[in-house]
Parts: C-alpha cells; sequence; structure tokens
C-alpha cells in the first residue's frame, strides 16, 4: 500500500510539474515541450486537422504501441499522467496569464521543471506519452539512456517542424530539450532511499 500511494504522488507530481513548466514557462514563448508537439504541428499542417486533435492523434497511436509493449498498468498510468497533465495546463492557462517577457529565465525554469516532471513520471512506471514512448522503447532495447534517446527523437522532429514554423523557436526547443533532458537522466539514475522499487522493473507488466 505504502510503495502504490508513494507511486502514484510520483506520478502526479511530476505530471503537474510537466505542465506547469509548458503552459507557465515554455507555451507564452511559442516553444514546442516535445516531439508530439512537433508531430501535431506536421500533422496540422499537411492534413488541416485542428492541433489539439493532432495532439491527441499522436499520442494515441504512442499509446497502442505501449500497450503491447509495456502492458495495461503502464499505460493506464500514462493515460493518467496525460490528462493531468492536459488539466494542469488549462487551469494555469486560464487563471494566469503569462506574458512571454523573460526568455532566458522562462527556458532554463521550464527546462528544469520539464525534466523533473518527466524524471518522476519514468521512474513512478509511467511517461508524459508522446515520444518519451519510443524513447524508452528503445532506450530498454538497446540499454540506452532515456533522456539523450528522447532528444535525438525530438531533434529530428525538431528540424522537421522548422519547416512550417520560425527557426528561432526550433533553436529555443532545442535547447530546452538538452537541458531538460540532462535532468531526466539525473533523475533516473539517481538512488532514492525509500523509492528504489520504483525502477524499470516494472517493463512488460
Amino acid at each position: 500500500m505504502r510503495k502504490l500511494f508513494l507511486t502514484y504522488s510520483c506520478l502526479f507530481t511530476g505530471a503537474f510539474l510537466q505542465g506547469m513548466s509548458m503552459s507557465l514557462f515554455l507555451f507564452p514563448h511559442s516553444i514546442p515541450s516535445g516531439g508530439a508537439a512537433g508531430i501535431a504541428l506536421l500533422i496540422n499542417h499537411w492534413f488541416d486537422l485542428s492541433l489539439g486533435f493532432s495532439l491527441w492523434l499522436a499520442n494515441a497511436i504512442f499509446l497502442l504501441f505501449a500497450l503491447n509493449y509495456f502492458g495495461y498498468t503502464w499505460t493506464f498510468r500514462t493515460v493518467l499522467s496525460v490528462a493531468t497533465t492536459s488539466a494542469t495546463i488549462s487551469f494555469f492557462t486560464m487563471k494566469i496569464p503569462v506574458e512571454p517577457n523573460f526568455l532566458l529565465f522562462d527556458m532554463g525554469a521550464g527546462s528544469l521543471f520539464f525534466g523533473l516532471g518527466v524524471g518522476l513520471l519514468i521512474r513512478a512506471g509511467a511517461s508524459s506519452g508522446g515520444m518519451v514512448i519510443p524513447a524508452l522503447m528503445i532506450a530498454f532495447h538497446k540499454n540506452w539512456s532515456p533522456g539523450k534517446v528522447m532528444m535525438g527523437i525530438n531533434m529530428f522532429i525538431f528540424l522537421l517542424t522548422s519547416l512550417v514554423i520560425d527557426y528561432k523557436i526550433v533553436l529555443y526547443a532545442i535547447v530546452c530539450q538538452f537541458m531538460s533532458t540532462n535532468v531526466i537522466d539525473y533523475i533516473y539514475k539517481i538512488k532514492f532511499h525509500k523509492i528504489t522499487s520504483l525502477a524499470v522493473s516494472w517493463r512488460r507488466r
């Protein structure tokens, strides 16, 4: 029971931090938080679908792969984290309108909180959806660093999205990804005295 409480505490905390970083620091500058947002932008550009539907479509496709690879428990936790992140973004967007002023500070703070959030989600046996899902699949299959794999995938997508959005925003996104993925790897590798059971032993459950 205590392990379950710690797991879902990490999950909700991680999802909240991720949503907060997007709504308060990254989105005001139109900086995409990851490759899923880039894919949504490309779908919107090529097929003229709404960005919201395109984002859910991208996540739905990856969740189908996750269900087969990681199992029902992991997929359920990921759906829960995506819903919590979306609710957090909606809340902060409506209640705390933010002006895009301090770019460097917002990039640093957004990257830090985003990395902490995703790192906690991975430790809780979940993910933030989007590119984290294929990144984890590749990382665990090859025994590579999840953060570095995610950065490689996202950089490729950011280069594609530079064809349809301002290249400066893509450069900002790449810098943010570099900073946040290092935070993710730190959280992933650190030894927690009380929740060491939240490591990658959940794979294929």
